[in-house]
């Protein structure tokens, strides 16, 4: 069978994330949307999301195909529903479409025609970008239990203080000594060749992707994701870094989300909570305005790309689009467009050549090219937000 995620009707509000992958690339617990599918399917996956997204993310179509919204996670139920549909059958929870059969064009499609199944199981969708974090406890458990079942995990060092010992996985290669693991409230999952520093406090649930570095001394609450290649260090709280994004000194983040290639200056802080205790608004690029999340705890969404200085200071529900450059004393305000240079004083347009120069510095540190492809996404999301700049 051949498999397709789409975007689907949470795409936008998934932004600044989705500027610069599909809705299947976002990583939320241990893995990314489509790993979680690949793997409970057990096929690869294409994708369908926006034309100037298509060269990096293309999709393959054939004669015969099932469209999979990505907002929806995966689960055995669910997944062997999907395998068991026919040709026009379309699976559907509380009227969103979930999943299709068709030997349509994509462009062809009418769901209209299609017969109908009510999923009537419990599902996890990603519909706001919120989700990310307020709902990766769940998805964290559930790509443990996925990743490590049959599995044995690597010893722990002797050296470490560890509280349930069953619920902590090492792959190959992971260095860890002299640190305290608290599992009972939620798994933790060490990657291949992670890194924990000693004097590190870690309670679950809580993932370090392969090649990541938790930093000496830091103070981590589950459920918290550090995707791979990443640098974690001072205290974190419930919160999600994509891949491959550096917070490596002291400073709080809480209930936030971190895209790709970010970079938190030390001494940065999040505020998560406000001082009345209110819920927290948080900008929607859907809407045009600030959004009331219901949420009382909301840290800061950054997209991919951007950077703080030293003693950064972030208000409540703070979004940053994609390759901000943010510095200098004070609050910067509450949403930040993307390529947006400055800080609490105003900003400036940040010139894509010379976010490119940093993207590209970057990257090369880790080995990854700063390639054509990659500043084609880049000029475009340039274009699509001119309108939230001044100048």
């Amino acid at each position: 069978m051949n498999f397709i995620l789409f975007d689907g009707p949470s795409r936008n509000a998934l932004l600044p994330f989705t500027y610069t992958r599909p809705v299947a690339d976002i990583r939320i617990g241990i893995l990314t949307i489509r790993e979680k599918w690949e793997k409970h399917l057990g096929y690869t996956t294409t994708t369908i999301t926006e034309d100037y997204l298509s060269d990096k993310y293309p999709m393959v179509e054939m004669e015969e195909n099932v469209m999979i919204n990505a907002s929806f996670l995966p689960n055995e139920d669910l997944v062997e529903q999907i395998k068991g549909l026919k040709p026009e059958q379309a699976i559907f929870y509380d009227e969103e479409v979930i999943a299709f059969f068709t030997t349509d064009a994509q462009e062809e499609v009418d769901l209209k025609k299609y017969k109908a199944i009510e999923y009537e199981g419990e599902c996890v969708q990603i519909q706001h970008t919120w989700d990310i974090f307020s709902k990766n406890g769940e998805a964290l458990e559930s790509d443990f239990d996925l990743i490590t079942k049959g599995r044995e995990s690597q010893p722990l060092p002797s050296s470490n203080n560890v509280i349930a010992p069953e619920n902590i996985f090492l792959e190959e290669g992971v260095t860890i000594e002299f640190c305290t693991l608290n599992a009972s409230n939620g798994p933790i999952y060490l990657g291949k060749d992670s890194l924990v520093l000693e004097g590190s406090n870690i309670r679950g649930g809580f993932s370090l992707g392969e090649n990541a570095i938790v930093k000496m001394g830091a103070r981590i609450y589950g459920p918290t994701t550090i995707g791979p290649g990443s640098k974690i260090g001072g205290e974190v709280n419930n919160s999600v870094l994509f891949a491959n994004s550096n917070k490596g000194h002291d400073g709080f983040l809480g209930n936030s989300v971190l895209g790709e290639w970010c970079n938190i200056g030390a001494d940065t802080n999040t505020s998560n909570l406000k001082n009345d205790y209110g819920p927290v608004r948080l900008w929607s690029y859907e809407t045009k305005s600030f959004a009331e999340t219901g949420r009382q705890f909301c840290g800061l969404m950054m997209g991919d790309h951007s950077k703080c200085g030293i003693n950064t200071m972030f208000n409540t529900g703070t979004v940053v689009g994609v390759n901000a450059n943010i510095f200098g004393s004070g609050y910067p305000r509450n949403f930040i467009p993307s390529f947006s240079w400055g800080g609490a004083s105003g900003f400036t347009t940040y010139k894509p050549q010379k976010a490119y120069q940093t993207a590209k510095a970057m990257m090369e540190r880790r080995g990854v090219e700063f390639n054509d492809e990659e500043q084609k996404i880049l000029d475009q999301v340039f274009e699509l937000t001119k309108k939230w700049r001044k100048n």
